[in-house]
């Protein structure tokens, strides 16, 4: 998930006299020829290591589905999985599970299984399948656990083609199934120009990692983001991977979840209030508005 940046006051440094020839992120004349991290990094990796948690990812499902039926699940469905590093924790987790990842872009199913499916034992490979289609359609078998991770479904921009999908993913639940999805907000999401930074990986080979606030439209709530990686060579993989969004509010989705046919829907909202520590997700009622907010919203079928 996208998380808030953490800002901190650097002590001011003592400035270096300048050295001729040295690379910002662009090649001169005179420059070595050793490339440039941002032409050798893949923006997978990058983006693997700055934005999921699968781990966590799959702590969650199991509590939220339990916190529903008070029981263990076993089958899980990610839509909009892309890379399926969450599918791939998830089979790794208990011998007994299964996951179904679902995503229309080949190559980055194909690039999930070069990198992620592969670390899995052939055992647990079996337990992974993975359909290239619109999370639209219907599938067998059902699931216990759906997740829309990341702000995916926000691509569909209207209440019909929302509603829509809802109702394909409450079919695609056993009769005691949930769905899981991830919301931002805050006042930052609406500021444009505005970019988080994280420093994700330090050394001679490490990168940083900007969400940015392109643009926004009141009137319509149409949103553009980017992420861009920056490199400890100075070099920058720019607008590596761009959403073009409807930005949709916690209550605008809990309502067309119930219009979809859900019986309840739940908000999980982060109650530790320093970021230096991990989030604890608890059932709110009421949370505080801050400029930049993440939760999750939980659907029972």
């Amino acid at each position: 998930m996208i998380e808030r940046a953490m800002t901190q006051k650097q002590p001011k440094k003592e400035k270096k006299p300048k050295e001729k020839n040295k690379r910002k992120g662009k090649r001169t004349d005179n420059s070595p020829t050793k490339p440039l991290l941002s032409e050798t990094s893949d923006k997978f990796v990058c983006y693997q290591k700055s934005v999921q948690a699968p781990d966590h990812e799959v702590d969650f499902f199991i509590r939220a589905y339990r916190d529903c039926y008070r029981k263990t699940p076993f089958a899980m469905r990610e839509d909009f999985c892309g890379t399926f590093a969450v599918c791939c924790k998830w089979v790794a987790s208990h011998p007994k599970r299964t996951a179904i990842g679902v995503d229309y872009c080949g190559q980055t199913l194909e690039w999930g299984r070069e990198n992620n499916l592969c670390e899995l034992d052939a055992q647990s490979q079996q337990r992974v399948r993975l359909i290239e289609q619109d999370v639209r359609k219907r599938n067998r078998p059902q699931v216990d656990v759906l997740s829309a991770q990341n702000f995916s479904f926000w691509i569909f921009k209207t209440r019909a083609e929302v509603i829509n999908y809802f109702k394909t993913a409450r079919a695609n639940l056993k009769s005691e199934g949930i769905m899981v999805m991830d919301m931002m907000g805050g006042g930052e999401c609406y500021t444009e120009g505005h970019t988080d930074k994280r420093k994700i990986k330090k050394g001679k080979k490490g990168f940083s990692y900007h969400w940015t606030q392109v643009s926004f439209n009141p009137i319509n709530h149409d949103a553009e983001f980017n992420i861009s990686f920056k490199f400890a060579d100075g070099s920058w993989m720019k607008q590596a991977f761009v959403y073009q969004w409807r930005f949709w509010s916690i209550p605008e989705v809990r309502e067309m979840l119930a219009e979809a046919g859900f019986s309840d829907s739940y908000v999980y909202w982060d109650v530790e209030p320093d970021e230096n520590e991990d989030s604890i997700w608890k059932r709110q009622q009421v949370a505080p508005s801050d400029p930049s907010w993440i939760c999750y919203v939980v659907a029972k079928k």
